[in-house]
């Protein structure tokens, strides 16, 4: 699958996997050596003002290398995975025609999926989708589980009982397609325009370790005050971002449902759970190259493997 015929040294190339691992160096490692963009695809990081919590590289640190879609949303809108291909294939398809090797960096697995596979999103209606929400907000999680098990037993075994919005569209879509939800999963295959994917992970044992210190560093250089700041722009106002790890948290602090060392305790363990998620869904794509991210030769290796053309099954 390829959506624009795409010369072997402009094949975009993705740096994906779990959070922490080291992915945004090594892709302005792999833009500055080829000549590349970066194309953001962390889903929290396409807020604008959601800068410390999602670890968000500052300008000066992005090494004069161009960056996209990053910072294209207010905290009061609602991220979506249909709204992001849409975009995103534009912007590729756009470095491209412009000679310009694009770097997709990220590791919000939807996201990923949406913009290297084929994936058709169905519709959307309104008043379903406020029908379900009603029930996930006056009802709560519990409530939305039933419903979905009822109506389609297999999502509701594959999605976290805890994802009520994810939940919410899979009542949608079995609601206004009469299909289950799988039905609307994407197809597998060769990756859109060639791209090449490097998935970096690293020790459970060391990736822990780094979790914790971001964590800690993170609530040390203002991730409060971030959370202030943007309160005070409609962050409680928003249905993706104050659900963010980090930000739901300080959220409750600041609500007093928790102290402090509890809030950045929770932020710790909600990210290590969802590092777990991210490895076991990338774990399952067989087209990933897989990188030790503490490897000392991680980016001279990265590299002689990308300028070697590799025909892909």
């Amino acid at each position: 699958m390829a959506s624009v015929n795409v010369p072997e040294e402009l094949r975009p190339v993705a740096v994906v996997g779990p959070t922490a691992t080291g992915k945004s160096d090594l892709a302005l490692s792999v833009a500055e050596e080829f000549g590349g963009e970066i194309v953001n695809i962390d889903a929290m990081q396409l807020y604008r003002g959601m800068d410390i919590g999602t670890a968000k590289l500052p300008p000066a640190d992005r090494r004069g290398i161009s960056h996209h879609l990053l910072d294209v949303l207010d905290v009061t809108e609602t991220a979506t995975v249909a709204q992001y291909q849409q975009a995103a294939i534009g912007v590729i398809e756009e470095l491209i025609g412009n000679g310009r090797m694009p770097v997709v960096v990220g590791g919000s697995m939807m996201y990923v999926q949406s913009l290297l596979d084929e994936w058709s999103f169905p519709a959307t209606d309104p008043q379903v989708r406020a029908k379900w929400e009603a029930v996930l907000a006056e009802s709560g999680v519990g409530a939305v589980h039933a419903a979905l098990t009822a109506a389609d037993p297999v999502a509701a075994a594959s999605i976290l009982a805890t994802d009520g919005r994810r939940m919410v569209r899979a009542l949608e879509v079995v609601e206004l397609t009469g299909k289950p939800f799988a039905a609307s999963a994407p197809q597998i295959g060769p990756a859109r325009w060639g791209t090449r994917i490097v998935g970096v992970d690293r020790d459970t044992e060391e990736l822990d370790a780094r979790i914790r210190l971001r964590t800690e560093q993170m609530f040390d250089t203002g991730l409060i005050d971030e959370v202030r700041a943007l309160i005070e722009v409609g962050l409680r106002d928003g249905v993706t971002a104050p659900r963010a790890i980090g930000y739901a948290q300080v959220l409750a602090y600041l609500d007093g449902e928790y102290d402090l060392s509890e809030a950045l305790e929770r932020t710790f363990v909600g990210t290590r759970r969802y590092v777990r998620r991210q490895r076991s869904w990338f774990r399952r794509d067989s087209r990933v190259r897989w990188v030790d991210g503490a490897d000392p030769n991680l980016v001279s290796a990265v590299i002689s493997g990308l300028a070697t053309p590799v025909s892909d099954a």
